[in-house]
């Protein structure tokens, strides 16, 4: 470890010393030239250095000495190089007031001897310059003009800085898609100069846009790109952002494992790091993962912490998250006092945040003509200043200055009548259209009403149907038999002739009232499930019992392949659905025919099926299974009745329970009927 840190510090000492070396190289050179325009450009090259070295007072000493030199020579290339690099200077001491100054300077002076790439690059400066002072629509405008020049001739360094330097005003602006474009494209130029750091930023950019625009499984792939790419003893304090952003977007979809992995490295790195920005982000963060997995104290230790840190760093925005964090705490412990002062506290800031207003504005701004910018600048010069003359001409003869004022108080008159007459005429336009807007939700109320009833009253029809017919039938029937018997019409051994009939008209109008009831409590508004945690498995085993005769009678095979599975739903509505699916695989299974029934996880949920190689169902029938009001019914395989409830039941009381029911078929191939139920 030591000859590592001995190697570093040698290594570092002969960068400086080559550096150094080469500026008192160049110091020699200067001094044996003669005054001339090649002495200002050494002089420049040694500027440049010095710049790069931030040695920003004897850069400044060389740059005025240039100047002169320059201006003596009548040397413009050298004026303007010079005006810009002190604009440079300025800019990086944060005095944009003279910056921009010696940037119009510069650019006008290179506009002189049409250097178009000076101009750009001046531009540029300037854009980059407004923008950081809160000027946007100024500093997007020269960006965009300068990148034009830049795109033409392909000037791959100059374009990764102007692309980045517009993604930030159109995120400061809240046109959050184009920071994307221009982020992607600083990216694309940055990959092929091999800007290493560049990428970084720009590939973090883009995951932190994408999270801004709620698309988090983008937003997850960028932020783990850029992690991939990140070294781990230079990038420190941007690895100590992205990992707690990165845990974030995972506790989004709840995946707590992938989520608390990052936030754990995050929350342990940043401790080391020292970085109370990113610490603040991951103790709000696995704060917020421990409130969900209900390890509360954990929770209420993490999020004071942050709290802490919050006030100290002045994040507004984390301190905003980190009030939402305690309303949940508090809320989730029943301690609604302290939860309410959290969300007095959480509103106050949310509302002074509202306050500060972003400014957005147009996506397409018209681009500067930066060639021509000098010359239409000079004839504007020209024009105000005639103009101004001839007002200060005519405004010396008092008549026509009260001709002037007579008029415009005529004017002024004839403004405000017709501003009065436009208001009056507004207010009555808004009352008409408030009244349409009353009539047209009346019409829609009315509507929706007479939709409602009709669907009701087809249901009514559905309901008089069933039991005017086939419960009547199957009961008359049974009442037919036994009058016989009672009436000693029929001798013992007849009768037990007609008993398996009258166990089926039995069986009929048995499954016609179970399946009618269940229908009109599943129509019932108030009806709730009471969900608790069952075996399904023992479900499937007391309804195949159920069915058992009749599998025996029909030479069915029946399958079980269920295994132990605790769901969490109403266990009578599940033992319904499951009921009728089992009995509507008998009714259409033929002599030799197979059912199975089984369960699997799936996606966390209990996956249900009842297969069967029975009639199927065509395509033009399966849309009308699970509805009541379309009285869709088809007699069984032995020609065995339904109301066509069963499937209409079933449909609500999966749905009641979060839970969904579709079917796959093929017609003389058979059906698959599936539930998908919660487990928790």
């Amino acid at each position: 470890m030591r000859q590592l840190l001995l190697l570093a510090v040698y290594l570092i000492s002969i960068s400086v010393f080559s550096q150094s070396e080469k500026i008192d190289k160049l110091t020699v050179q200067i001094a044996y030239l003669n005054a001339d325009s090649t002495k200002v450009d050494m002089s420049l090259v040694l500027i440049n250095e010095l710049f790069k070295q931030k040695d920003y007072s004897k850069a400044l000493l060389y740059i005025n000495e240039t100047s002169k030199l320059s201006d003596d020579l009548k040397y413009i290339k050298g004026q303007a190089e010079s005006s810009y690099i002190r604009a440079l200077i300025f800019t990086e001491r944060n005095d944009y007031f003279n910056a921009i100054d010696n940037y119009k300077r510069s650019r006008n002076l290179y506009l002189q001897i049409k250097d178009t790439l000076g101009v750009a690059k001046v531009s540029n400066s300037i854009g980059l310059v407004e923008i950081k002072r809160g000027n946007y629509k100024v500093g997007l405008q020269n960006s965009l003009s300068a990148i034009d020049i830049f795109e033409k001739q392909y000037l791959k360094d100059e374009l990764s800085a102007a692309y980045n330097n517009l993604a930030e005003a159109y995120y400061k602006t809240n046109q959050i898609d184009k920071a994307i474009e221009y982020n992607f494209k600083a990216l694309e130029v940055r990959k092929e100069i091999n800007d290493k750091d560049g990428i970084k930023i720009s590939t973090k950019n883009i995951a932190g846009l994408y999270s801004i625009l709620k698309e988090h499984r983008k937003a997850i792939e960028y932020y783990e790109k850029a992690l991939d790419i990140l070294n781990p003893k230079t990038d420190q304090d941007l690895r100590g952002e992205i990992l707690p952003k990165l845990g974030s977007e995972y506790l989004r979809f709840k995946e707590y494992n992938k989520a608390s992995e990052y936030l754990l490295e995050g929350l342990k790195y940043n401790r080391q790091q020292d970085n109370k920005e990113g610490l603040l982000r991951a103790l709000n963060a696995i704060g917020h993962l421990n409130l969900q997995n209900k390890k509360l104290k954990l929770a209420e230790r993490q999020l004071n912490e942050a709290y802490k840190i919050a006030q100290k760093t002045d994040d507004k925005t984390e301190l905003l998250e980190n009030y939402k964090l305690h309303i949940a705490l508090d809320s989730t412990r029943g301690y609604y006092q302290n939860a309410f002062f959290w969300q007095n506290k959480f509103y106050n800031l949310k509302d002074s945040l509202s306050k500060i207003n972003r400014p957005v504005f147009p996506t397409e701004l018209e681009h500067l003509d930066l060639i021509n910018d000098n010359s239409n600048r000079k004839d504007l010069t020209d024009n105000t200043e005639s103009k101004a003359t001839e007002v200060s001409t005519s405004l010396s003869n008092p008549y026509i200055l009260y001709g002037v004022l007579a008029a415009f108080i005529v004017l002024l008159g004839l403004l405000i009548y017709s501003l009065l007459k436009t208001k009056i005429h507004k207010d009555a336009l808004e009352k008409q259209k408030d009244i349409l807007a009353e009539e047209q939700i009346r019409t829609e109320a009315i509507l929706e009403q007479t939709h409602h009833l009709e669907e009701v009253n087809q249901v009514k029809d559905k309901l008089f149907s069933i039991v005017s017919h086939d419960l009547k039938d199957s009961i008359s029937s049974i009442k037919a038999f036994l009058d016989l018997l009672n009436e000693d019409s029929i001798s013992k051994d007849e009768f037990y002739e007609l008993i398996p009939e009258l166990s089926e008209n039995a069986n009929n109008a048995s499954s016609l009232l179970f399946n009618l009831l269940n229908w009109s409590k599943s129509q019932m508004q108030n009806l709730e499930p009471k969900p608790e945690l069952f075996n399904i498995q023992e479900v499937f085993q007391t309804k195949i019992a159920l069915v058992e005769q009749k599998v025996e009678d029909k030479r069915i095979v029946l399958i079980d392949e269920s295994q132990d599975d605790f769901i969490y739903a109403d266990r009578s509505m599940v033992e319904i659905v499951i009921q009728n699916l089992i009995t509507n695989a008998v009714k259409f299974s033929r002599t030799g025919d197979v059912i199975t029934i089984s369960n699997i996880e799936a996606n966390g949920k209990s996956l249900i099926c009842i297969e069967d190689t029975g009639v199927g169902i065509s395509k033009d029938n399966i849309d009308k299974l699970f509805a009541a009001h379309k009285n869709f019914t088809t007699a069984g395989t032995k020609n065995e009745k339904g109301t066509g409830l069963g499937l209409s039941i079933a449909k609500d009381l999966v749905e009641l329970n979060n839970g969904r029911i579709w079917v796959e078929s093929t017609e003389h191939v058979g059906s698959k009927f599936f539930v998908e139920l919660p487990k928790a």
